[in-house]
């Protein structure tokens, strides 16, 4: 028997958690004693919750009134949880085994946001077993004992299984894990441990041959659409109240993209949009004399979440002016203009070591694979710069300035780059293919890493043998053909 930290009656120490999740009825004098056995409620679709369950709900609501939304929205079924389909979904071995509530130890492996916490919320909610739930972030060695300790004295009372998640279990190091160990081996605790990191480097072989290993993979775009619809339109826990109209799928697809696979962000993000929208249309209604309907737009989700960066000018427009007309003059191949410019800036007493990190930059950026030489002489001066100082280094930069303005030109390297960073700032962020992935570990193994790699020493070192670029990228070019044939090939 505990006493309820709540209203302080005495409950029994298996059912209290069910005591207050019903705001303190179940369980006391002054209510109708109800089945103190957790309801399940799973994938077959909504349940209508139990009447003892009201004023649990209506709680809940009141304390999450400033959370959140991705809090707010947490899954409390299977049916709720988007994606994952693998993992969760109709006939795989997890979700028999928690439908039947006789789920194992288990640890999920996967990104942020893609659904660990949410899988434990439903566990909670449905299983008969006590829950509890603990953050390596924050807890110990002392804390873990103390859940085993009450797992014990619950099995004396006739509570035979306690369900502990531990979430960032990748946190505890090797000794606390280990303090895991006897307790699961003996059936104490079932242990639903959640990390962002590779199991076979962050939790010991012991603890591993121990529980089953769930890998939640990143959501897709399309899973993220479909969260933020359904956040969009309910009305008690999600956006609904604001409504907030939507004409089509691209702010949304905007926004999933942004998240990357991770549902908490995709969501925080759209509820940031979302608000600043509902804010900006009831300040604007009391000056037209109209109730305006607020709509998600493209321009809406840039403002909403637009990235601010930080700009310095030390010596004015005059420094910037300066550096970008010798930076022209050398791309145009005028080596006189580009001394002149030289000139104009190291006798204004400019810094010629930022002259000559710029000279490196336009070595790759301007000439690249058509004279990798010069990149050898703008780097070459900037030692030079460092070892003599000036006056006397002003003939190394001035020597650096005419090599790079005569040499001949090629804009390949930086066009190539500059697509692959905008084919990672606006698609999502694909893992590679599992083929060129290692695999040092047995599991890794047994997940495919590394199954059908080609190593080209074996095979004449050929081009391309096989895919290295992610799936949804494949056959991307980022350089040209006919810029690539000046890269130095292998022998064919």
């Amino acid at each position: 028997v505990v006493q309820c930290p709540v209203c302080g009656l005495s409950v029994p120490g298996w059912a209290i958690n069910t005591h207050l999740d019903t705001g303190c009825l179940v369980g006391s004098p002054q209510a109708p004693q109800a089945d103190l056995s957790r309801k399940r409620r799973l994938s077959s679709g909504p349940t209508p919750a139990p009447q003892a369950r009201t004023t649990a709900t209506a709680q809940r609501k009141a304390t999450q009134a400033g959370a959140p939304l991705a809090e707010r929205l947490r899954p409390v079924s299977l049916a709720d949880i988007v994606g994952q389909e693998q993992a969760v979904g109709q006939g795989s071995s997890l979700r028999v085994l928690l439908e039947s509530d006789k789920l194992g130890s288990i640890v999920l492996w996967g990104p942020p946001g893609c659904g660990k916490t949410s899988f434990a919320n439903v566990v909670r909610l449905s299983t008969s077993a006590h829950f509890r739930r603990l953050s390596a972030v924050t807890a110990g060695v002392k804390e873990v004992r103390e859940v085993v300790n009450e797992a014990e004295n619950l099995r004396r009372l006739g509570q035979p299984r306690t369900i502990l998640f531990l979430d960032e279990i990748h946190r505890f190091n090797k000794a606390q894990q280990d303090s895991l160990l006897p307790h699961i081996e003996a059936g104490t605790i079932t242990l639903i441990g959640a990390t962002t990191e590779n199991p076979s480097f962050s939790l010991n072989s012991a603890l591993l041959s121990r529980c089953k290993v769930v890998v939640l993979s990143k959501l897709s775009v399309d899973d993220l659409v479909l969260l933020l619809k359904k956040a969009l339109l309910d009305q008690s826990a999600g956006l609904g109240a604001l409504k907030v109209q939507v004409g089509d799928d691209a702010p949304l697809g905007a926004i999933a993209t942004l998240a990357d696979g991770d549902a908490r962000m995709a969501l925080n993000m759209l509820e940031l949009a979302c608000t600043s929208l509902h804010e900006t249309a009831s300040q604007s209604e009391p000056e037209s004399g109209t109730q305006a309907t607020p709509e998600l737009t493209m321009d809406v989700v840039r403002r909403s979440l637009q990235r601010s960066h930080l700009l310095y000018d030390r010596k004015g427009d005059q420094h910037y002016d300066t550096i970008s007309a010798l930076h022209k003059s050398m791309r145009g191949s005028d080596p006189d203009a580009s001394l002149y410019w030289l000139a104009r800036m190291l006798e204004a007493g400019e810094d010629p070591t930022y002259v000559t990190r710029r000279l490196i930059r336009f070595a790759s950026e301007d000439i690249g694979i058509a004279d990798p030489r010069a990149l050898e002489q703008a780097i070459a001066a900037h030692h030079g710069v460092k070892h003599l100082g000036m006056p006397e280094s002003d003939v190394v930069i001035a020597q650096a300035v005419v090599y790079l303005a005569r040499a001949p030109k090629s804009a390949a390297v930086y066009r190539a780059y500059k697509q692959a960073r905008e084919t990672v700032r606006q698609a999502p962020n694909a893992p590679p293919p599992l083929s060129i992935c290692n695999a040092p570990t047995s599991l890794m193994k047994q997940l495919g890493y590394s199954d059908g790699y080609l190593y080209p020493p074996d095979h004449g070192y050929p081009r391309k043998p096989q895919s290295y670029l992610p799936p949804a990228l494949e056959g991307k070019v980022f350089l040209d053909g006919q810029d690539r044939e000046k890269a130095p090939l292998p022998p064919t």
